[in-house]
């Protein structure tokens, strides 16, 4: 592993550490999803509120059939019942967490 690839993975497990605290002060879990190029979800509907954010990668969201494409860090937010769907658009592997509203 070069150092700056090494950097980038310690940068980005304290982000996660960092976002994690946060969604669970906010009620909310936090897991990490990893896609292959040309992943797609299409078409997911939750009883919860769902929080993603990128962490690596080229994501799009669309959501009740607004397209978004977050920077890594970006939070988005997907309302419960709402129609969503995640693809990763980029040319590598993607990193993203999501979280869904607790009780």
């Amino acid at each position: 592993m070069t150092d700056d690839l090494r950097w980038r993975t310690e940068m980005a497990e304290l982000d996660r550490d960092n976002i994690a605290a946060n969604w669970a002060a906010r009620g909310f879990s936090c897991d990490l999803w990893t896609d292959p190029p040309a992943q797609r979800w299409e078409d997911f509907r939750h009883d919860t509120d769902e929080l993603v954010t990128v962490l690596e990668g080229q994501m799009e969201f669309e959501i009740g059939g607004v397209v978004r494409h977050p920077g890594v860090g970006e939070e988005l937010l997907i309302p419960a019942g709402a129609v969503h769907s995640a693809r990763n658009i980029g040319p590598s592997t993607a990193r993203w967490l999501y979280g869904y509203k607790r009780g």
